[in-house]
């Protein structure tokens, strides 16, 4: 074969492998797409029914806002990349910098919709989307480029101090944990609902739909392996390491959830996200019992958290639990990554206990200084809340003029 003859083949395979994982991390992008839509049904199936349509406005509209702030701001600040370039540039190596700038803007827009529904049933509409947009564009991005891209010399700091970069594979900390942290601020912020609290004592609210709510665990649960798996973002990284440490992870979390949290559905269907936050970070060096075992603490975490808060926490009304869901779980798997991801527990190693407590801080420290910027700044300027005629009648009908079913 000739020179000439390698060349072209050389071209070829060159071309079919930018194809390949142009087409592999666009199909992750979907995935992690379709998981907004789970967002969507847990929080409807969650809140009563005066407020699920705009549970479902929330999401959708979030997630737009989320595209325009990322496209032209967060994605420059993280990556250092911007598209105010001619098309022809943009089509380079098939539109790969475009495919991944959508798979990473799936992984922004979750910061809004874990807030959703923290904040669920009392929100003002529009001064909440004007949030969103400020914290994917400015806050987010922060923190995901210094895990993600080395910004501002913190990944070698942690690297040339404790042996070891802080390693988060697929967003623990840097999606989950930032998003359960903004939340806790918003939330803190913006107070308990209207009748949630009688005599120092909660009245229950309970869930308005569980089929619809279990609809929405098991679409995010599915996306969710596009969220792991796919976070290689080429074909020749994908692991299927990651896919089993997030499948059974996502065991653990389900059957602890099921014990502690005494056979109730909504625990139950939470128990499974709660396993796959904590497993993001390390599901690409754990053994598979180790992520078993962060699994099945994060469902407990999550569970007993959330009864504690939702009991003791009179001024803190987290309606889906998103704070320990995302923020304590996340920062549980970025913790535990640095324990079950070591060799001497079955692990790939190339991890710092160290760093993964100081990488999970920092994270937590950049979520919360950002989100109590963000709201604060909005409760001065707009107001966060509903008023109370608003609330009672439900954000259906106070925002969007039409409720979840109507009668001819």
């Amino acid at each position: 074969m000739t020179s000439l003859d390698l060349t072209g083949v050389n071209s070829a395979v060159e071309t079919l492998m930018s194809g390949t994982n142009t087409l592999f991390i666009l199909l992750g992008a979907i995935m992690v797409l379709l998981m907004h839509g789970g967002f969507a049904f847990l929080e409807l199936g969650t809140v009563r029914h005066k407020n699920q349509v705009n549970a479902l406005v929330k999401i959708l509209t979030d997630f737009a806002i989320s595209t325009l702030a990322y496209f032209f701001i967060g994605y420059q600040i993280a990556y250092g990349t911007n598209f105010l370039v001619g098309a022809e540039a943009l089509a380079a190596n098939n539109g790969y910098e475009l495919v991944k700038f959508f798979f990473l803007l799936t992984f922004a827009a979750a910061i809004p919709a874990i807030v959703s529904g923290g904040i669920a049933e009392r929100a003002k509409f529009y001064p909440f989307l004007l949030a969103s947009g400020l914290t994917v564009a400015f806050v987010y991005p922060v923190f995901e480029g210094m895990i993600w891209n080395g910004n501002y010399g913190f990944q070698n700091w942690l690297e040339n101090s404790f042996g070891a970069a802080f390693h988060d594979f697929a967003g623990s900390v840097v999606v989950h944990a930032v998003g359960g942290w903004i939340a806790f601020a918003a939330i803190t912020l913006l107070g308990s609902r209207n009748g949630r609290y009688r005599n120092g004592k909660v009245v229950a609210f309970a869930p308005s739909n569980i089929p619809f709510l279990a609809l929405g665990a098991w679409i995010l649960t599915v996306g969710w392996f596009g969220f792991n798996v796919m976070s290689a973002q080429t074909v020749d990284g994908i692991s299927g390491l990651v896919a089993v440490n997030s499948l059974m992870a996502m065991v653990g979390g389900t059957l602890v959830a099921m014990v502690v949290g005494k056979n109730d559905p909504g625990f139950i269907h939470n128990g499974p996200l709660a396993g796959l936050v904590a497993v993001c970070a390390g599901s690409d060096i754990m053994h598979p019992i180790g992520a078993l075992l962060v699994g099945g603490v994060a469902g407990a975490l999550f569970v007993y958290v959330f009864t504690l808060a939702q009991n003791r926490f009179t001024k803190f009304d987290d309606v889906l639990g998103v704070w320990p869901l995302h923020g304590l779980c996340g920062v549980w798997g970025g913790v535990a990554t640095g324990i079950f991801g070591a060799s001497s527990l079955g692990g790939l190693g190339g991890v710092s206990l160290v760093s993964q407590l100081i990488g999970s801080l920092a994270g937590v420290v950049v979520a919360l200084v950002g989100g109590l910027l963000v709201y604060g700044l909005i409760k001065v300027v707009a107001g966060l809340r509903l008023d109370e005629e608003s609330e009672f009648n439900g954000a259906d009908l106070s925002i969007h003029k039409i409720g979840s079913t109507s009668l001819d």
